[in-house]
């Protein structure tokens, strides 16, 4: 175990990851529909003020500005032919963050989904997942990324795939799932299935877990079937800051910095190795989170109650077993697929 993440978790309970990357990127300027990987060229100023936010507000690692970097995505944008190198400078400028710190800072490459169907139900065939993202892997490579960081992913196979390409480049790997739809993912994966499907993987993950979803409240359940697998590996997890809402003409996530503190305990608690933020996380949300985490001793394992009780009620009552868990809650909460 040589790389950076590996000698991090051999020393250290919990790493606090970093927050939102759509939503900070907005608030800096950002236009629905533009893509963020177009802004590693055109605006590299901002990137690295993204990356330093998170490391100044005491992330010990940071994700790369190429969730949608790959030739799938980008081909929305007539950038498909840009893949590698887009990616290759959203590792670049933050390796130069993450080199300027007195401290250890991880550097992950982050994947996102294709966007495409798997085959048979869609068009997209292993092999061209392999492929496509193989190819940002290398820029990834290239760039100086620690670690590649798989993200926001819904299908097996895409899971996969990504696993395949990421041992072509021989790199090591984090990857989590998004669990948003009553326990499960969009295409039906439950906590469980994540924990074995880790370990069939010819190049398996250093840690894995889930990200973004509906809440933190949601997120948290899913965390506790990891551990009630009995997995091995160290788990992530990286909830959102509370439910979007639309407020004044802008996407707005409720949760406080105060929620995200407790949140970070909890995940802690509840066996959680790697803990951070998804969409609506925000420099004060880490500050607290971190200070949270250093000032709170460790306690028992969180009980379903125990988590409503502070981070609000579930989305769904089923968590993804076919068994209920809780009442649900009846907010009209909407689902969100991007950070």
């Amino acid at each position: 175990m040589t790389d950076a993440l590996s000698r991090m978790l051999q020393t250290r309970d919990w790493i606090l990851s970093d927050g939102a990357t759509g939503t900070n990127l907005f608030n800096m300027g950002l236009s629905s529909g533009e893509a963020p990987e177009m802004w590693n060229e055109a605006h590299p100023d901002r990137i690295e003020k993204l990356y330093a936010m998170a490391v100044e507000a005491g992330s010990d690692l940071f994700l790369t500005n190429s969730f949608g970097g790959n030739a799938a995505r980008l081909k929305l944008h007539g950038a498909q032919a840009r893949a590698r190198t887009l990616s290759r400078i959203a590792a670049e400028i933050g390796r130069e963050v993450a080199d300027r710190q007195h401290r250890p800072v991880v550097v992950a490459g982050s994947v996102g989904p294709t966007g495409e169907i798997m085959a048979p139900m869609g068009a997209l065939t292993h092999e061209l997942a392999v492929e496509i993202f193989h190819e940002q892997t290398e820029g990834l490579k290239e760039g100086g990324a620690d670690v590649l960081w798989l993200e926001t992913i819904s299908a097996p196979g895409e899971y996969k795939a990504a696993a395949e390409a990421f041992g072509l480049a021989g790199m090591p790997w984090c990857g989590t799932m998004s669990f948003d739809t009553a326990g499960r993912t969009m295409m039906g994966v439950t906590s469980s299935d994540l924990a074995e499907l880790v370990e069939t993987l010819d190049h398996p993950p250093i840690a894995f877990g889930a990200n973004c979803g509906v809440g933190a409240s949601d997120l948290m359940r899913t965390v506790l079937g990891f551990v009630a697998h009995g997995t091995g590996r160290p788990v992530v997890a990286k909830g959102n800051a509370g439910i979007p809402k639309y407020v004044d003409g802008h996407i707005h996530y409720d949760g406080t910095p105060e929620l995200m503190a407790e949140y970070a305990v909890l995940a802690r608690d509840a066996g959680a190795r790697i803990i951070g933020g998804c969409c609506g996380t925000m420099a004060e949300h880490l500050v607290r989170m971190r200070a949270a985490l250093e000032s709170r001793p460790p306690g028992p394992r969180p009980t379903l109650d125990q988590i409503t009780s502070a981070l609000g009620p579930f989305s769904s009552a089923a968590d993804g077993t076919g068994e209920d868990t809780a009442p649900a809650a009846r907010d009209g909460r909407g689902r969100r697929r991007r950070r």
